[in-house]
């Protein structure tokens, strides 16, 4: 009996002792970084960083200018579609880019970006050639938008991107990375193929109480972004939503989801590109969002980024390196 209490009360503690520091992590969340590129000549194909105090304002860093030299970093000289996770453990970053120069072709690319970071500041990186790294790629056109997510089930980080082949649909493909972060194991496989059969790219995966949210766009069949939803990421089952997610008529692209730090808000942000510019939307059940345009502000005019939380000493680490913006 005494040892059946005292191990009911070391599970107790130790339940306590999880859950504080769940909440602790999130409590020590002071600002956000948004992770974005500018264009499509030269120098704005490179990876940018903006912060915030509120998740609504943001202030470039090093004004304006690229914090990483995309000629160092990738074979094609530019780099698009920044996307940055902080890992399970709490204090290791991954970043993944389109590794594509625009002037080159849409079809041009067919590499993609990994970094990996401790700092937010020094990254290690490397480069995957699909069509080098694997046979029978001799149709591949185009490796868009990666994004990397932990997937816990597997125990791995996941990264996933949209794949065109011939005159095919664009498909949403994953494959595991290495431990290192340097490398994909395994072939790619489909991830997700919207039932219609019709192409989708810019994929953006969410968690939220069991369920992971896609947020995708429909290329070239209304450019707009749709969801879809599943229990489990590699199942290959999906409910797809019919609704479009975007509140505007213009085309649009890059969606980037996250969660507003110790609230219940969701942000979900999309590049409205053919009007040059960024819009906000705001939702508390990732089903149905409401503009928040007039409560953002941001001194730059960024293209498909992601933005996550960051603690206040990450925060100072940045502006000790590329000073405190004005404003800020």
């Amino acid at each position: 009996m005494k040892r059946s209490v005292l191990s009911l009360l070391a599970f107790l503690i130790l339940v306590g002792v999880k859950a504080h520091t769940t909440v602790s992590r999130d409590k020590d969340y002071a600002a956000y970084l948004f992770v974005y590129f500018t264009g499509n000549t030269g120098a704005e194909e490179s990876v940018r960083y903006a912060i915030s105090n509120n998740g609504y304002s943001y202030y470039a860093l090093n004004g304006n200018e690229p914090v990483l030299d995309s000629k160092v970093i990738s074979s094609t000289g530019g780099v698009r579609d920044p996307h940055i996770l902080r890992g399970a453990d709490g204090k290791t970053f991954y970043m993944v880019l389109t590794d594509m120069v625009c002037a080159n072709g849409w079809d041009s690319n067919r590499a993609m970006v990994l970094l990996k970071s401790t700092d937010l500041i020094n990254w290690k990186h490397s480069v995957v050639n699909i069509q080098k790294r694997y046979k029978g790629q001799e149709d591949l056109k185009r490796v868009w938008a990666p994004q990397t997510i932990f997937d816990k089930k597997a125990g791995k980080y996941m990264i996933y991107w949209s794949i065109q082949y011939g005159a095919g649909a664009d498909v949403i493909y994953y494959a595991y990375a290495n431990k290192d972060f340097t490398d994909l194991e395994g072939e790619p496989k489909p991830l997700f193929l919207p039932a219609n059969g019709k192409s989708c790219i810019d994929g953006d995966i969410i968690y939220k109480d069991g369920v992971f949210h896609l947020f995708y766009k429909t290329e070239g069949h209304g450019n707009g972004i749709k969801k879809a939803t599943t229990r489990s990421l590699t199942s290959g089952k999906w409910t797809e939503q019919e609704d479009y997610k975007q509140q505007t008529k213009e085309a649009v692209e890059g969606a980037g989801v996250f969660k507003m730090i110790n609230s219940n808000k969701y942000i979900l942000m999309y590049d409205v590109y053919m009007k040059g510019k960024y819009q906000f939307t705001e939702s508390t059940d990732l089903d149905h969002f409401k503009v928040i345009d007039n409560e953002v502000k941001m001194n730059f005019h960024p293209r498909h980024g992601t933005v996550i939380p960051i603690t206040r000493k990450e925060l100072k680490a940045l502006t000790d390196k590329w000073g405190k913006p004005e404003g800020l």
